[in-house]
């Protein structure tokens, strides 16, 4: 096995402890493995994102079911648009983007460059949004659910677009959505944000095996280094501070999209 094959499920391990120690974050990583690491084209990276994303959030989403913290009302009003979204982004958007884009002087703009630029500008909001940390009264389990269907409709298509695009799944978009939009507590907000992105993802992903073919051995091999991860990180929660991990993990994001931006485009 290659030292990059190897560095990919060390990824995956990684992944998988990010999710269960801050219950979101680790989905940001798995494109830039595949296509820097391992070597997949772009727009394979983001669909086998969706599965690995899709398999480890449900996990983490049956745990939460047990503990009772998911709010299904509000995962039905959020989820339904975000279904329909992601799955005609997958069927229909991702496939008809040309394979040039545009130029820009002597420079041009492919869809795999696209794909990865737009990529790394999600992962630039991503690391904002986990370094400023939790806004007041988020966790306040006694608050009383709210909801602003307009713009939780809203913000469930947009979320869906994005996550189809890019193949994240975009926790750190849905969970202050959930907690501003629905008034829903912080604990609730990420178990319920886990279910959604759980579905929302697998259906984008069943959107890709009717249009493209699959690696089942490299990706389910894959996907069960992310669950053994999942579970150490759940374990390490006990012993480490997740606002401060939360924040210097958000930190780590906005250098890697940042090299993610210098590469596509300066070199």
């Amino acid at each position: 096995m290659e030292i990059t094959s190897i560095l990919g499920y060390i990824g995956a391990l990684i992944i998988g402890i990010v999710l269960g120690l801050i219950g979101g974050g680790g989905s940001i990583l798995t494109v830039p493995i595949f296509v820097y690491l391992l070597g997949i084209n772009p727009v394979v990276a983001t669909a086998y994102s969706l599965f690995v994303v899709g398999v480890a959030s449900l996990t983490g989403a049956l745990q939460n079911i047990r503990k009772k913290l998911v709010d299904f009302k509000t995962a039905i009003v959020f989820a339904i648009p975000a279904f329909i979204a992601v799955y005609l982004t997958r069927r229909f958007l991702v496939p008809a983007i040309p394979e040039f884009l545009f130029q820009v002087g002597s420079f041009t703009v492919t869809r795999d460059i696209g794909i990865m630029v737009f990529f790394a500008i999600i992962m630039l909001l991503a690391s904002y949004s986990m370094i400023k940390g939790k806004c007041k009264n988020c966790d306040d389990e006694d608050a009383v659910v709210k909801y602003n269907y307009p713009m939780i409709i809203l913000e469930g298509f947009v979320v869906g677009v994005i996550t189809g695009i890019v193949g994240a799944g975009g926790g750190f978009l849905i969970i202050p959505a959930l907690v501003m939009l629905a008034k829903l507590p912080m604990k609730k907000a990420v178990a319920t944000s886990l279910l959604i992105i759980a579905i929302k993802s697998l259906i984008g992903f069943i959107g890709d095996v009717e249009t493209m073919e699959i690696d089942w051995l490299f990706l389910l091999s894959f996907t069960a280094f992310s669950l053994v991860g999942i579970i150490l990180g759940v374990w390490l929660n006990k012993f480490i501070e997740g606002s401060k991990l939360k924040k210097s993990f958000g930190w780590f994001v906005l250098i890697m999209g940042i090299y993610i931006l210098v590469k596509e485009l300066w070199t």
